[in-house]
């Protein structure tokens, strides 16, 4: 059996290699940079993306993309959503495609669409409550794969599940990717909302707010409503928004402070998301206040106070939806 290629040595990439390794597979881990590669294999840690975890020796590394992927059946693409594109489009369209960013194409679509649209046939989306610094040291932990190809998502969850890692399948694409992305969003709120010292109270009222309105956005999309409430719809939520580890999630605190909310040169993706999303439920005249107040927040169009008013000063109405 050929390696399992590993596309992106950020904080996911490298604790979903290490996962794989730990579960007897054999890995390669591709990173861009050939001075990252060098680093990886001189100091077995990654120390800008995933401090304190200890690189298995039987991991190994690369920057040669074409070697990486010669002879795999599919390959993990563990870049930001930004560079999901560039990098499709270097790679044969035969290998099988599994897409771990929670982000959106350039045009505010599907990346799996997008994946297709590019000549790939054969196409999985990786998602759930997974935070790359628990993986990493093998916490215990599920996700789920999804895709249309049955044999694809089989050969994936065979790949990834471990001792540490449960790895449910899933048909529905279009629920997993996009409740992934969508609960980046619903993150920067609650730390916006944990920055702002808001208390549990409004805590506790943005994430089962912000649950509906990933419901509203996904239905509206095709998913299925059973997915809502899975791994990657409310799992993620509340993985995402609830613990410190959360890139998102402090980036809404910084935001709140008045910081930089990308500073640390870590991949925000709900701050692009955000802005994405809002433009498309304002073309499409679909009412999402939550990620409207996130982003005309962060793109600074509103000041945090504007914000708050949008979503406390909107009418009164019942909680159920007949």
């Amino acid at each position: 059996m050929s390696a399992l290629p590993v596309l992106g040595a950020g904080g996911w990439g490298t604790a979903l290699a290490v996962g794989a390794v730990r579960g007897g597979r054999d890995v390669t881990l591709w990173a861009r940079r050939p001075e990252l590669v060098a680093e990886l294999e001189r100091t077995r840690v990654n120390a800008d993306y995933l401090p304190g975890v200890p690189l298995p020796d039987a991991l190994r590394f690369t920057s040669d993309l074409s070697g990486a992927v010669r002879g795999a059946d599919f390959a993990l693409v563990v870049v930001p959503s930004v560079g999901v594109p560039p990098l499709l489009e270097q790679l044969p369209r035969e290998l099988g495609i599994v897409l771990c960013a929670k982000g959106l194409a350039p045009d505010g679509g599907q990346l799996s669409v997008l994946a297709r649209q590019i000549g790939f046939g054969r196409v999985a989306i990786l998602s759930g409550p997974n935070l790359a610094s628990e993986i990493g040291r093998g916490l215990p932990a599920a996700t789920v794969v999804a895709s249309a190809d049955h044999e694809l998502a089989l050969a994936v969850q065979s790949a990834l599940m471990s001792p540490s890692l449960r790895v449910y399948t899933s048909s529905d694409e279009v629920g997993v990717e996009l409740g992934g992305v969508l609960k980046n969003v619903m993150a920067l709120a609650a730390g916006l909302v944990d920055g702002l010292g808001l208390g549990d109270n409004a805590k506790a009222a943005l994430i089962t707010r912000g649950l509906r309105e990933m419901r509203r956005y996904l239905l509206a999309l095709g998913a299925q409503e059973d997915t809502v409430y899975g791994l990657s719809g409310l799992g993620d939520l509340v993985a995402t928004a609830a613990s410190p580890h959360s890139r998102n999630r402090s980036a809404g605190e910084a935001l709140a402070r008045g910081e930089n909310p990308g500073q640390g040169g870590q991949v925000v993706e709900g701050l692009r998301t955000a802005g994405l999303l809002d433009a498309w439920a304002t073309a499409h005249g679909h009412d999402l206040p939550i990620v409207r107040a996130v982003a005309r927040v962060a793109s600074g169009e509103w000041s945090l106070e504007t914000g708050i008013a949008s979503l406390m000063e909107r009418d009164a109405k019942a909680e159920e939806h007949r």
